[in-house]
């Protein structure tokens, strides 16, 4: 069967986000790629030849950071909430495999006219690249608490969980994972990301109680960082919070 390559892009020129959620934002592809792919910025493609075809990978070279973030105030998790393009086309080729079919210039429609830009909404955690050469890695993941959730949180309360290769078949980056606790005293904005970066994103709070029926609940999007960070906490953080 052969490959089929759907490119999504906002108006910002970021690759993986839109600036807003309107489905007026969303363009496609006119053909499926199979020449040669542009894509600026970290990325680079590359063409690999396997049994006389080719096909196009794409490798990142920068890592990122996430943050599994408590609220002890509040005894909850903050995730955040925002769409992803790939997500979105991913439920079109799956729900609606008809729409890339036999397509013409004149005949592309908006996307939203055949299916709902909810379906692209995903819950992560906290995060962001590493592109701040002259920052460490905690700088960053502070940088990326405030700007995003709206805590700032001292470089020196961060704890590091681990770190792991994500995206192994197209991006093979490393992502490094802390946990912060902080408390309603340390909220300083609404966070929701920078608009001047194309970012749209959504404070979400998760209640403790509830948070491994949702790490578990495949009706809530997710990233593999959200349930097992939820699981970590569970295993580490918990047992010391009942034992107050």
């Amino acid at each position: 069967m052969q490959n089929r390559c759907v490119a999504v892009r906002s108006g910002s020129g970021r690759r993986d986000e839109l600036d807003t959620f309107s489905a007026q934002k969303f363009w496609a592809a006119q053909n499926f790629l199979d020449d040669e792919v542009q894509i600026n910025g970290c990325w680079t493609d590359r063409e690999r030849k396997q049994n006389g075809g080719s096909e196009f990978i794409a490798i990142c070279s920068t890592g990122c950071v996430s943050i599994l973030i408590f609220n002890i105030s509040q005894q909850c998790f903050v995730v955040v909430k925002q769409f992803r393009p790939a997500v979105y086309m991913c439920e079109m080729e799956e729900q609606c495999p008809q729409y890339f079919e036999n397509k013409t210039e004149e005949s592309w429609c908006p996307l939203s006219d055949v299916l709902p830009a909810s379906k692209g909404i995903t819950y992560e955690l906290c995060a962001g690249i590493v592109d701040q050469p002259e920052l460490s890695l905690e700088e960053i993941a502070c940088k990326e608490v405030l700007e995003e959730c709206g805590y700032e949180v001292p470089v020196t309360s961060l704890k590091r969980i681990t770190s792991y290769r994500s995206g192994v078949g197209v991006t093979g980056s490393k992502q490094t994972l802390f946990y912060a606790q902080v408390t309603d005293d340390m909220k300083s904005s609404e966070g929701g990301g920078q608009p001047e970066e194309g970012e749209l994103i959504e404070v979400v709070e998760i209640p403790l109680q509830d948070s491994m029926k949702f790490a578990y609940d495949e009706t809530f999007p997710k990233t593999m960082g959200v349930i097992f960070s939820f699981m970590w906490f569970q295993s580490n953080i918990a047992p010391k919070l009942q034992e107050k």
